[in-house]
């Protein structure tokens, strides 16, 4: 209630001091009339006293506008922490590849294993899929191409399988 108090009151205030500034205006006597008539004319009501009349009729409850903002694209959200990218698992430097299925025909259909050495959690991916911030992008028949995706940017990775060694 106190706060439709003081939207009156300072709608009361608003009306003072505009129809202390504002100046009567006299409604224009006929072309022909003598001087002494058209100081006789009648006094217009002031318009600045009507509007701010209607106004603090009107103005009894606030009106509330939400701001809305929008950006472009190309840049990165100024609203996304920077601090967060960090910590999801698993780390590239965290996997290691264990074996390829590389299928020549229908390279969609490849499968990588790879072994997280930290929890020894082990991840199947085909093309497309995405661990963590990790994309998988491409898989050879020695290597698996990853897509990092780090603080908006993003590089390209690759992990190898490891050298067989043949003995004699």
């Amino acid at each position: 209630m106190s706060a439709r108090l003081a939207v009156c009151v300072a709608a009361l205030v608003a009306t003072g001091s505009l129809a202390a500034q504002a100046k009567p205006s006299r409604v224009p006597a006929k072309p022909n009339a003598t001087p002494a008539a058209r100081a006789a004319a009648p006094v217009r009501p002031d318009s600045a006293r009507a509007d701010t009349a209607r106004k603090a009729d009107t103005t009894g409850t606030p009106i509330l506008v939400r701001e809305q903002f929008s950006y472009e694209g190309g840049g990165r959200d100024p609203f996304l922490s920077l601090l967060r990218s960090g910590d999801i698992r698993p780390l590239l430097s965290d996997l290691r590849l264990v074996g390829i299925y590389y299928d020549g025909r229908y390279p969609a259909r490849s499968v990588a294993v790879l072994r997280d050495v930290t929890n020894a959690k082990i991840y199947r991916v085909k093309p497309g899929d995405i661990i963590g911030r990790l994309k998988t992008t491409t898989i050879r028949p020695r290597e698996i191409v990853f897509t990092v995706q780090e603080f908006g940017f993003e590089r390209q990775e690759s992990l190898q399988l490891a050298k067989q060694e043949v003995t004699p």
